[in-house]
């Protein structure tokens, strides 16, 4: 019976396909991330060694553990910081990621050399209050500063991300856990005032943190529903210089068709904006919610005439 299929030639030749390469990063790109890495580092020794250490204030983490273990055994800061890291930047390497493990490193050894060399530098401030609000604040831009350049300062944080991927917790909440139960042994290392001291001063990087990492310019997205959505629209085009987006949405009471106002704008334009809706309509429904970045369409702003 003969076939359908047309006679074909059997080969054992294979042909490859060329194998996509992934962009290497510039050496300029790689020496400004270690830089910025270098320098945050460097402002968080000087804040633990300036300001906190010396009036018994902590931070959470293993910076947390380092500075009790210290205070105990009379040993340099910077020995503990470097030796207790060392564990969970090697699970973070096999783990995440040779990229953020080599910088890790690169900010850990640096904090650690750092708070060595400031050791016997006298403190800056011996005013408590003084001392955990500009430690706060320097822990907290060194910290920012290490993260958003993709490194680390804190085993604490690599092994949070790894039991996340295997529970329902956050990183947030299982950092939060550990560091409850640090700043509680504070309390007994030290006094309970130190420890409500550190609180303040963990609560004070906390926000810093986020601030470096996200910047002034954090992005929001904002969703108004108004029946006067296109005098609106206009209105932020022209005195916000943002773009807008018009969607077609359903009153799910009544039915009705509405038009449904999408646009991204940063923090500090939000003020001005709720200032512009409730010019043109102040029953307008108005949504703002955070977002962690933007990338492509036209979110460049336009110039404002």
């Amino acid at each position: 019976m003969n076939s359908l299929i047309p006679d074909i030639p059997v080969t054992s030749e294979v042909v490859s396909q060329p194998i996509k390469q992934h962009k290497q990063r510039s050496i300029g790109n790689v020496m400004l991330r270690s830089a910025f890495i270098v320098i945050g580092a460097l402002i968080v020794s000087v804040a633990l060694e300036l300001f906190l250490v010396p009036n018994q204030i902590t931070d959470g983490g293993i910076t947390g553990i380092s500075v009790m273990t210290s205070y105990l055994s009379g040993l340099p800061l910077g020995i503990f910081l470097f030796i207790i890291n060392l564990p969970f930047l090697i699970v973070g390497y096999r783990m995440i990621g040779k990229t953020f493990a080599i910088s890790t490193l690169l900010g850990i050894s640096v904090m650690s050399l750092g708070t060595a060399l400031l050791h016997d530098v006298p403190a800056f401030v011996n005013n408590t209050v003084l001392a955990f609000v500009f430690g706060g604040v320097f822990l907290g831009l060194g910290t920012g500063l290490v993260i958003r350049f993709g490194g680390s300062l804190d085993g604490t944080e690599i092994i949070a991300i790894l039991i996340s991927r295997k529970t329902p917790f956050s990183v947030g909440e299982i950092i939060m856990f550990f560091n409850f139960f640090i700043l509680l042994t504070a309390g007994f290392v030290f006094t309970w005032e130190s420890a409500m001291f550190s609180l303040l001063a963990y609560y004070i990087a906390y926000k810093t943190i986020d601030v470096v990492v996200d910047g002034l310019n954090e992005s929001k997205s904002v969703w108004i529903i108004s029946d006067q959505i296109d005098e609106i629209g206009d209105a932020i085009l022209s005195r916000l210089g943002r773009g807008v987006t018009y969607l077609s949405g359903e009153g799910g009471f009544s039915g009705d068709p509405k038009k449904v106002i999408f646009c991204v704008i940063t923090r500090l334009e939000e003020a001005k904006l709720k200032e512009i809706v409730t010019e043109v309509d102040e029953s307008a429904f108005l949504a703002v919610g955070n977002i962690h970045d933007v990338k492509g369409g036209r979110f460049k702003k336009k110039a404002i005439h």
